[in-house]
């Protein structure tokens, strides 16, 4: 089979997942459950599965579909950022220049090109990532300009605010419903990461995690404006916790709360749940605001994932 790039991106993704130990071995690896972690049709999945299968990372059973095999063929870890630009690594380093004022609002991809060492279209894939997350856009002529907003300390919390008043709300509406293989499949990951996957997990493995079931718990609502929303929501989330201190200690409470949500979600108690989960965001705007009077000048905190 030839792979396209775009399969090959999404098989270097899951294999970081899978180094980072969010897919254990034996662990499902659901087409379904990969097409909406990487907005992207079953095609280029099933394509990235098959590459990893080729590489002995995960194996195909038959009927049964794929799973991360139990002693995966996993490589070492990478050096050369420049030929992985969906590794966070480059990300982080573009996010971390323009918070820091390195690299100025107005840039074109030749500037990006030089200064990262990277190819034209590393360059567009780490512009349009940036864009996605609403701190860079195109302009109308030549290049592209980087968004103050970003910078904003009061942004990070505006978002908690709004996500505190839109997820319990998404709980509430009256097209919910209970998806089981997504309850399942989050309780595995939080169990795992009460067991101790939390102090394996990068940083920001940590935050798309977070992000993950919580974004899972939207969905139910079977509503796209309250999905539409916190997505958006996330992406400008995601760079703000590039500079964000990491208290893992503080992950141990949230996945014990994840839990009793999603036990409280299969008993049909979708209410109690609600108050659960405004008071979980809540209480993480207010651990940050802690953080934030002993974090040094330039570093924003949070309770990470949430």
């Amino acid at each position: 089979m030839r792979s396209n790039s775009l399969s090959k991106r999404i098989a270097a993704s899951i294999t970081k997942r899978i180094q980072d130990g969010e897919f254990p071995p034996g662990a499902h690896l659901r087409a379904e459950q990969m097409s909406e972690i990487f907005k992207v049709s079953r095609s280029p999945i099933r394509q990235a599965f098959q590459i990893l299968a080729a590489q002995g990372i995960v194996e195909q059973k038959v009927n049964r579909g794929f799973f991360v095999s139990e002693d995966p063929a996993l490589p070492a870890p990478r050096q050369d950022l420049a030929e992985h630009t969906d590794a966070p690594e480059i990300h982080f380093r573009f996010a971390e220049d323009w918070l820091n004022d390195r690299i100025p609002a107005d840039v074109t991809e030749q500037f990006l090109r030089d200064r990262y060492h990277l190819t034209k279209a590393q360059v567009f894939e780490l512009l349009t990532r940036a864009a996605n997350e609403g701190w860079a856009e195109r302009k109308e002529g030549r290049g592209w300009r980087l968004l103050a907003v970003a910078k904003a300390t009061e942004t990070l919390e505006q978002i908690y605010r709004f996500r505190a008043i839109i997820e319990p709300a998404s709980l509430l509406e009256p097209g919910f419903a209970l998806d089981r293989a997504a309850i399942a499949e989050q309780r595995r990951i939080q169990e795992g990461m009460y067991a101790g996957d939390i102090e394996r997990m990068s940083a920001d493995r940590l935050l798309v995690t977070g992000v993950n079931f919580h974004e899972a718990l939207v969905r139910m609502s079977n509503s796209p404006f309250f999905l539409q929303s916190v997505v958006r929501a996330n992406r400008m989330r995601r760079l703000l916790n590039y500079r964000t201190l990491v208290d893992r200690a503080r992950f141990y409470d949230q996945a014990r709360e994840h839990l009793q949500m999603l036990d409280l979600l299969e008993r049909g108690e979708n209410l109690e749940c609600s108050y659960l989960l405004k008071r979980h965001l809540t209480g993480a705007l207010a651990q940050r605001a802690i953080w934030q009077e002993s974090a040094p000048k330039n570093m924003l905190v949070s309770s990470a994932a949430e």
